[in-house]
């Protein structure tokens, strides 16, 4: 830009009307021949209109790359949002599939391929949490940062603008000085000439007075030195104008013009880094990306065909033995009628009687009152209803799962015993007494486990052949819980539910209360704060720069205070000061069983 014509490229209110005036003095003279100071106008002229020209170009270049960087910025800005809704989308849908927490869901996941669509589930939500990062890194480190650049962009050009009008005012206003000048030594000169010649007609008339000549003389005189002062004023200012002319052409406005053109080129160069910032901030998640698709690659390569047709066949095995052959039954013979014991189907010409004496409890299972109420969730407590196979499995699901209610339970209790503990040696954190209708609750509940816990495995030991022996406990069976106030606790259940084989009933048992031996706890700290679970190693660098998160670097071992939620975000703690959340997608997570607990049930 420096390399144009010297000159403004600004708009200014006087520019036509300088034009004209120049325009006027060139037509003034009739003659094809231009005096010298007639081609000096011409030229200048010429380059006023040409420096005008240019800057009216470049001021439209220069608001077409404002409006460029605005274009480009607005770009980015709907890409991101894209990100944003796109992440957003694949989150909802991830969250639809997930499998609901009822035992249809808990059933299918110990197929193989359910836990494969499972672990691409949750590997396809931390491949929306990366979408998510590249909208928010597109956001902080392209859009804001252009608009801000944007404003001060548009007030450096209208400084420029300011400079380039001022100088061009100031050439104008010396411009019009000039002229006034030319224009009274023009007057002066032409009033010297006829004071001159009214001197010499009446020094050459006979009949004037002398007086009338010496006056005359002494105008002509006059009007000669204001010619003379005139002339020198005009040729002083002339020069003058020449120089601030030479110095605005040559110095300010190609500085101006030096000024615009490093704008300019800076405007590209910011432009061109803001590019190459949008191929990095998805450059960046690719690692991470290519992660969640390893992981959805590992998912499909762990499915197993023949292991999940082998579940199948374990969960409907019913332990029943095939049916013998049907014996053949020879109607021209007068002879009794006879039927296998292991026959599925009877006669129609069967008695009564012949009926009741086959044996009982070899088509149980096959009943339709039974096969009704199996689909209509109402079979009974024990499993009678379904085949011997399936009922063990679901017996030992069901004290399995009181099992973990009764480890749920003392997890509780023990959490509570150390609580009072603590507040037994520091009262002013709580009062103990406060614990021991929780405690009782406990205690009562525990008993109640127990005695169902040990009902079910009766029911199981019949099953597998075995009857319960009442002088030994029940493997599945938990130790019983003693209250603080040392009361014994007894534990009796009696059974008296008759089988599809029969009927058994087990007399009430007592077992001798033991007494817990309290652990080591030690005092909570005045300050309270969250315990740690588990512990994390950062897979990624991860720089933290939003409020709540912690910068992380690779390989770094953080702790674990609080889950992900499913939000795809961990909260861990660095030391006692510096805790935050980081992406679960960055580190490995390893949690203590017994903390969590802890942290469950306090």
């Amino acid at each position: 830009m420096a390399t144009l014509l010297r000159g403004d490229f600004y708009d200014f209110k006087d520019r036509r009307k300088s034009v004209c005036s120049l325009r006027s003095l060139l037509s003034e003279s009739g003659s094809p021949t231009l005096t010298p100071f007639q081609e000096y106008l011409q030229l200048l002229l010429q380059m006023k209109m040409t420096t005008d020209d240019q800057f009216d170009n470049l001021e439209k270049h220069t608001q077409w790359g404002i409006d460029f960087v605005e274009r480009y910025n607005k770009f980015v800005k709907e890409r991101s949002e894209i990100e944003l809704n796109y992440a957003k989308q694949i989150r909802n849908l991830s969250k639809k599939y997930q499998p609901k927490k009822n035992s249809i869901q808990e059933e299918e996941n110990k197929y193989s391929s359910c836990r494969a669509f499972l672990s691409t589930l949750n590997e396809l939500n931390d491949y929306a949490g990366q979408h998510e990062l590249v909208a928010e890194n597109l956001t902080a480190q392209i859009i804001a940062e252009l608009n801000k650049y944007t404003q001060d962009l548009k007030t450096e050009r209208k400084s420029h603008f300011h400079d380039g009008r001022k100088a061009q005012q100031q050439i104008e206003n010396s411009w019009k000085q000039l002229e006034a000048c030319k224009r009274r030594f023009e007057r002066d000169c032409k009033e010297a000439d006829r004071a001159q010649q009214h001197f010499e007609k009446l020094d050459a008339d006979i009949n004037v007075t002398k007086a009338d000549v010496e006056k005359a003389r002494q105008q002509a005189q006059m009007r000669h030195q204001m010619a003379s002062d005139s002339k020198n004023e005009y040729a002083a200012y002339l020069q003058k104008f020449n120089q601030e002319q030479n110095d605005h052409y040559y110095t300010t406005i190609p500085s101006i013009f030096q000024k615009i053109q490093d704008m300019e080129e800076k405007r590209i160069e910011r432009l061109g880094e803001s590019m190459h910032t949008f191929a990095e901030v998805d450059r960046t998640i690719l690692p991470i990306v290519g992660k969640c698709l390893d992981g959805m690659t590992k998912a499909a390569e762990s499915i197993e065909a023949k292991g999940d047709s082998k579940q199948v066949v374990d969960s409907y095995k019913s332990g029943f033995e095939p049916p013998g052959d049907v014996e053949f039954e020879d109607y021209g013979q007068a002879m009794k009628k006879a039927v296998s014991e292991t026959s599925l189907s009877n006669s129609r010409g069967e008695t009564k009687s012949e009926k009741s004496s086959k044996r009982p409890g070899k088509l149980w299972p096959f009943i339709k009152k039974n096969k009704l109420s199996l689909k209509l969730g109402s079979g009974p407590e024990d499993f009678s209803h379904l085949p011997p196979e399936q009922r063990r499995k679901k017996l030992q699901a069901k004290i399995d799962d009181i099992n973990k209610d009764i480890q749920k339970e003392m997890d509780q209790r023990d959490a509570l015993t150390k609580m009072k503990d603590v507040y037994i040696k520091n009262p002013q954190m709580g009062d103990p007494t406060s614990l021991d209708p929780r405690l009782s609750e406990i205690a009562v509940n525990v008993d109640k486990l127990q005695a169902e816990a040990q009902k079910f495995d009766g029911w199981l030991a019949e099953v597998e052949g075995r009857l319960p022996v009442k002088s030994e406990p029940s493997k599945r069976q938990s130790v019983v819980f003693e209250t603080q106030n040392n009361a014994p606790v007894t534990n009796n259940c009696a059974q008296d539910r008759e089988s599809p084989d029969g009927s058994y009933t087990e007399e009430s048992s007592s077992e001798p209360p033991v007494k817990p031996v309290d652990p080591e706890f030690d005092e909570f700290e005045e300050e309270e704060t969250l315990p740690t679970i588990g512990t994390c190693k950062a897979l990624y660098p991860f720089d933290g720069t939003n409020e709540g998160t912690i910068s992380v670097a690779e390989g770094e071992l953080l702790y674990v205070i609080e889950e992900d939620k499913g939000d795809g975000w961990t909260r861990v703690r660095r030391n006692e000061e510096e805790e935050g959340y980081v992406p679960s997608s960055y580190v490995e997570v390893f949690l203590d069983n017994n903390t969590k607990g802890f942290m469950t049930y306090i």
